[in-house]
């Protein structure tokens, strides 16, 4: 991409024996929120470090902002990082934490002050300067981090598991702040993260990450609704999946046989044969105590089973209904939006459970 903030082309990174990252190539454009997302061990952060210049490249080049990397040591580099414990300063007020990298980069006094200040401002601390980290709250600390990288204008942020430390509540106000503070900066942000509601809360896009490779890299709504492959498919949110084999193409539809649930038409615009998964979404499960009925306009897919299980989780409960023989286990997500709702169906209760065909997402992966 001509237009790329970060280009990264055939990158691969080897520990020894082990590659952490497996030839990754995709870009990264100017003022965009990307999400590197995977479970542990999946080379994100590795990634990351090669990006800042703190890990280098086996083979492979990365280009930020059009300039070549691979000589550009990390103090000379168009980026700056928040690590995952922010490395504050305990000894050090608000004020010269952020004012450090000002200094130690030679700029002139006259312009610490103000561009401090500017960046206080940014992130709602104006009013703290004085005070030390430990004095403050874990929130207020991840403040700190992030305009001490933020002072020195940077092209790239580059944010490590930044809210890990962060309780939910705080997490979920630093996302929403993050996102905000992004679009106000305006220069692009990648963050690596292992939460997925992180990711799709904040991120324009998001590259799924596992065993070193790129499983896919889309904006959230695509990701979430249109998984390319089982893995993606199992680690965004939560899903039921189903073996199921091909038995014809046709219209924009692949016919199916679903184990416990006969032929299914799934939307697909791709090729598929042999055996595949299908998934469906929790929340697009409805539950019931009567069969369905039947809607030429809407077909439905419905089983007959027993609810085994279920969590409430406050806005919402999730049950867990076994159906047919081979007892096949679904996970449906109910929207607690009545005070009554939650106590209409309990545990071994006869239930249906259905869902529209146009729901169903086919994994040939």
């Amino acid at each position: 991409m001509s237009d790329s903030m970060v280009s990264i082309r055939n990158v691969t990174k080897q520990f020894g024996a082990f590659t952490a990252v497996d030839n990754v190539s995709f870009d990264i454009r100017p003022n965009e929120f990307f999400a590197l997302l995977g479970p542990s061990g999946c080379g994100k952060t590795t990634l990351l470090r090669m990006l800042a210049g703190l890990e280098v490249p086996t083979s492979g080049n990365i280009t930020i902002d059009g300039q070549e990397m691979a000589s550009t040591p990390p103090n000379r580099r168009p980026v700056n990082m928040v690590f995952q414990s922010y490395a504050v300063f305990p000894h050090m007020t608000v004020e010269d934490n952020v004012a450090y990298g000002l200094k130690v980069s030679g700029t002139p006094q006259a312009e610490i002050g103000p561009r401090v200040q500017e960046a206080l401002e940014m992130v709602q601390l104006p009013g703290l300067a004085a005070r030390k980290p430990d004095q403050l709250s874990g929130g207020q600390r991840q403040r700190v981090a992030l305009a001490r990288a933020l002072v020195k204008r940077p092209k790239v942020l580059l944010l490590d598991e930044p809210m890990s430390a962060l309780d939910a509540k705080q997490r979920e106000t630093m996302q929403l702040e993050l996102a905000h503070l992004q679009e106000k900066v305006g220069i692009t942000f990648i963050i690596v993260t292992h939460d997925q509601d992180e990711a799709l809360s904040m991120a324009d896009r998001i590259a799924v990450m596992d065993a070193g490779s790129i499983k896919q890299i889309a904006e959230p709504d695509e990701l979430y609704e249109n998984p390319s492959s089982r893995f993606v498919a199992d680690f965004i949110g939560k899903v039921n999946l189903l073996d199921a084999r091909v038995t014809g193409i046709s219209g924009g539809h692949v016919s199916t046989e679903i184990k416990g649930f006969g032929r299914v038409a799934v939307p697909h615009s791709g090729t598929a044969e042999g055996d595949v998964s299908v998934a469906i979404r929790p929340e697009k499960l409805v539950i019931g105590k009567q069969e369905p009925a039947a809607d030429p306009s809407r077909p439905v897919i419905a089983a007959q089973g027993r609810v085994v299980d279920w969590s409430y989780y406050g806005d919402t409960s999730h049950m867990y209904v076994e159906t047919g023989e081979d007892r096949l286990r679904l996970s449906v997500i109910i929207q607690n939006d009545t005070r009554d709702k939650v106590n209409s169906i309990d545990i071994g209760d006869e239930v249906w459970v259905s869902w529209s065909g146009t729901d169903t997402i086919l994994l040939a992966d």
